[in-house]
């Protein structure tokens, strides 16, 4: 395996990790092993995540950088939005969906990496999202307060749900039966059945980053040095240890063979990998850290065994999201569509891809070499400075 972590310093880091033979008596000790640092991006890195054959990373500098993990070489970047990325979510290994501060939603080809859809998602920026286990449906959030339900299946936005404040997380359940929506320390739980706020978590500070342990227990991380385990049933803190010596950035969980896996990745530029315990009662044991003396943005974990979950996924479960003509969502407060999306989400037999319409790659949106990249963003800057020049 190996974790990967963006940071402020426009460096992404990975370190492979291998566990040591478990001597008796013993706990199991783990050691990462720098494996490479690769300095593409031109701005801080804001978002990493990984399938089993690629890492893609979102930066400020607007753009998607790929890494063939297994050939350990760069693949190209990704160019089409106008924006700092802000999220990048893996579907199976079939599919890539980006959000950014343009407003929109992009849904990539991951093996050819093409632009399959561009969406207008949100007014504002788009700050999170989050694809439904089944891939049938995905829940963004934005700077213009609303909470957007998209059918995936069907190829439609289902609905806006307008909120109180911007929120910055959102987050589905391991099954799919309950999400979270995250505003600044307050976390929302809602239940798909009624699709309504079932009950409310506060956290001490700001959250920064949450991930599901189960179906009922939720990691929460904030701008402290602690990590906190919440029942999302009870609301009830479980139980909390100190992480780090700096604010906590970025969480992230797995489950291999005899190991409950939680890593944390901090400002004070450690990534560290936590072994959960049975009861979540109990705070868990520390596998290994390794200080990258950088200050780290975002986190994550490629498993070179990943299984491609496309493939064991009934033929609706494949993600198949926004047609070409994106009706508008009406405004609904009861939040009950969301309910009756996942019911009435029946499967389809034709073959269709994430843009419920043929896979016809959007124009000027594919794969994008490196120095091809730079010399574009020369060109550019150089427009840009000329259409002043005529301005003033």
């Amino acid at each position: 395996m190996e974790l990967v972590a963006g940071c402020y310093e426009q460096v992404l880091f990975g370190f492979s990790v291998h566990p040591e033979p478990k001597a008796s008596g013993d706990h199991q000790k783990w050691t990462p092993v720098a494996d490479f640092t690769h300095h593409a991006h031109t701005a801080s890195l804001s978002a990493v995540a990984a399938n089993s054959r690629f890492v893609v990373t979102g930066s400020k500098d607007e753009t998607i950088h790929i890494y063939d993990m297994k050939k350990k070489i760069d693949h190209g970047a990704l160019v089409h939005h106008n924006g700092t990325i802000t999220c990048l979510k893996f579907h199976g290994n079939r599919h890539l969906i980006s959000g950014a501060e343009d407003g929109l939603i992009c849904v990539w080809d991951a093996k050819k990496w093409e632009c399959l859809k561009s969406i207008k998602a949100h007014k504002g920026h788009v700050t999170f999202l989050s694809i439904h286990p089944s891939g049938k449906l995905a829940l963004s959030v934005g700077t213009d307060k609303t909470l957007r339900t998209w059918n995936l299946v069907e190829g439609r936005s289902a609905f806006i749900k307008n909120i109180k404040q911007n929120a910055h997380i959102v987050e589905w359940s391991p099954r799919g039966e309950k999400y979270v929506v995250v505003i600044l320390n307050k976390i929302d739980v809602y239940h798909l059945d009624t699709a309504a706020v079932s009950g409310t978590i506060t956290n001490e500070k700001r959250v920064s980053s949450v991930t599901f342990l189960s179906e009922s227990v939720l990691a929460v991380a904030g701008d402290e040095e602690v990590v906190r385990f919440f029942d999302t049933d009870s609301l009830m803190c479980l139980c909390e240890f100190k992480a780090h010596e700096n604010r906590v950035k970025d969480l992230f969980s797995f489950e291999i063979p005899e190991h409950h896996v939680i890593v944390t990745a901090s400002s004070d530029g450690f990534i560290k990998m936590w072994k959960l315990a049975q009861d979540k009662k109990v705070p868990p044991s520390l596998l290994c850290e390794v200080n990258t003396n950088a200050r780290l943005t975002c986190l994550g974990v490629w498993l070179d065994s990943v299984t491609d979950t496309k493939e064991s996924l009934p033929p609706a479960a494949e993600p198949s999201a926004v047609s070409k003509e994106q009706p508008k969502g009406s405004k609904k407060e009861s939040g009950d569509a969301v309910q009756e999306e996942a019911r009435q989400s029946k499967p389809n037999t034709k073959k269709r891809g994430l843009t419920g319409v043929s896979e016809k790659p959007t124009k000027g949106s594919g794969l994008v070499a490196a120095k091809k990249r730079k010399v574009g963003e020369i060109l550019e800057k150089k427009r840009k400075k000329k259409k002043i020049r005529v301005m003033q």
